[in-house]
């Protein structure tokens, strides 16, 4: 296995400069979901470059795309991501909150690292097939609205993943480390209430309140929590509160929900008694009720056989030098973080670890691997392809230690030397982990083995309506924005 590590960091390293420029562009463009045009765009130019055939807009997906190289199985799926959060606009290489644009974009999760860090493991894949003149298929999975569009989710629904034998992806973070770990479903809900305004003081008996009825809803929803697995989470945030005078009864309102289950059945039957709620609600104020499913994903499912392979190989990859501008800058990150944020992230990674990194606070070392399965709270449409495929997913410190996902903090360090080091490990181990995938059939067919006994006669079967299509955006639309 060393001679194919360093085979394939020759390859990826050879083509560093692009690899950087690519993600230092994408955090540029900062993109939301299924807004993604030009960074759809770019890596799409960027795979046919490198001799990929490109499919876009699979799904209905605009921003979707698939990029295949080589022909016949073992087809091995690397999944990429390129979608910003609202909100977080953030100068780089900053350590104070310095937004670029008031209540701008920004990658606040290191998406452009991830869609970069996989599409440099997909080339480095095609570059090692072509130069030992392997059977087999590479194909570049660009996922748009992992955010909170679900994209991985409707393209699974469609079938896009039937014929692919292991899948691979992995995520910015702060520790290098394959997870072993499984995470939420969820569903994604948007619910519109219709009321009748009217004169809040002389007529108040002629209106009937939207906004009351997301309130009363609401409550319920809250009063529900106590009888819901431990594990599971319900989100709310009011959309619209019909206006802003309050002499006016509120005729419309709106509320969307993210409802987390740790099985799909479980959110299945949440969903339907958050429904409840608002069905209540709208009896209570004799307003109408409309509401849909807007998204959602499955929960993980872990393939051990996998992941010890790339745990395996991530050893074996050397972790760059950090410079010691670097580590000046990760301490000053370090140190914007509260007290609580620290003590949570040393509560994560150990009091020993902790103590070597408050002082040094990025991780230049490979995390132990652990067959003791762990639980995130959070979802990732990641979920539904694991459903379909074996998948496996590490995770590298393209930040500094504590930095909470979701931040400036994380917007800050997006374009940093060690980012990209840490972007480009990603992009090594998946590589590694894929050529050893299509070189051993033995390994894939117990993966898949793993896979159906971890399911145990369950089959995957979309939580997204057959019906549903995603809000489409027309790229001309969001240059004018």
């Amino acid at each position: 296995m060393t001679n194919l590590s360093e085979e394939v960091s020759n390859l990826i390293d050879k083509k560093r400069t692009l690899f950087t420029q690519l993600s230092d562009q994408i955090w540029e463009f900062a993109e939301t979901r299924f807004e993604e045009f030009r960074s759809a765009d770019l890596l799409c130019e960027a795979l046919e470059e490198e001799g990929f055939t490109v499919n876009r807009g699979v799904a209905g997906l605009e921003t979707a795309f698939i990029a295949s190289y080589g022909s016949g199985h073992p087809i091995i799926a690397i999944l990429g991501e390129y979608d910003a959060l609202a909100g977080l606009s953030q100068q780089a290489h900053s350590n104070k909150f310095e937004p670029i644009v008031k209540n701008g974009n920004g990658h606040g999760c290191g998406h452009n690292l991830l869609g970069v860090g996989s599409l440099a493991a997909a080339v480095a894949v095609k570059e090692y097939i072509m130069e030992h003149k392997l059977a087999g298929t590479v194909q570049f999975f660009g996922c748009p609205a992992e955010e909170s569009g679900y994209g991985k989710a409707f393209m699974a629904r469609d079938g896009y993943f039937k014929d692919v034998d292991a899948a691979f992806s992995w995520h910015p973070s702060t520790m290098n480390a394959v997870m072993h770990s499984t995470a939420n479903a969820v569903i994604h809900a948007h619910f519109k209430f219709k009321g009748r305004s009217a004169h809040a003081a002389a007529a108040p008996h002629l209106g009937r309140s939207a906004l009351d009825a997301v309130e009363l809803m609401n409550v319920g929803v809250n009063y529900m929590r106590e009888h819901i697995v431990d594990e599971a989470r319900v989100h709310y945030a009011v959309t619209n509160t019909g206006g802003m005078a309050p002499n006016v009864v509120q005729a419309d309102a709106e509320v969307t929900y993210l409802i987390r289950a740790p099985k799909p059945d479980q959110v299945r039957d949440l969903y339907d008694r958050v429904a409840d709620c608002a069905r209540g609600a709208a009896l209570m104020t004799q307003t109408k009720l409309d509401f849909e499913i807007q998204g959602s994903c499955h929960n993980l499912i872990p393939n051990l056989t996998l992941e010890k392979v790339m745990h395996e190989h991530m050893q074996q990859l050397d972790f760059p030098t950090v410079s010691e501008n670097d580590i000046k800058f990760t301490q000053a990150i370090y140190e914007t973080l509260t007290e609580e944020e620290k003590h949570t992230a040393a509560l994560q990674s150990g009091k020993k670890m902790a103590v070597q990194l408050a002082e040094r606070p990025i991780a230049d070392f490979v995390v132990p691997f652990s067959e003791k399965e762990t639980f995130m709270g959070g979802s990732t449409d990641v979920a539904d392809v694991s459903w379909n495929v074996p998948t496996a997913q590490c995770v590298t410190s393209t930040w500094a230690f504590g930095t909470p996902f979701h931040t400036w903090q994380a917007v800050a360090q997006g374009k940093t030397e060690y980012a990209h080091d840490a972007m480009l490990l990603a992009g090594k181990a998946i590589a590694c982990t894929a050529i050893t995938a299509i070189k051993k059939p033995e390994l894939l067919e117990n993966a898949k083995k793993e896979l159906a006994e971890r399911l145990d006669g369950e089959t995957y079967t979309a939580l997204i309506p057959k019906e549903l299509t995603p809000v489409q955006y027309k790229q001309k639309e969001y240059q004018t924005i």
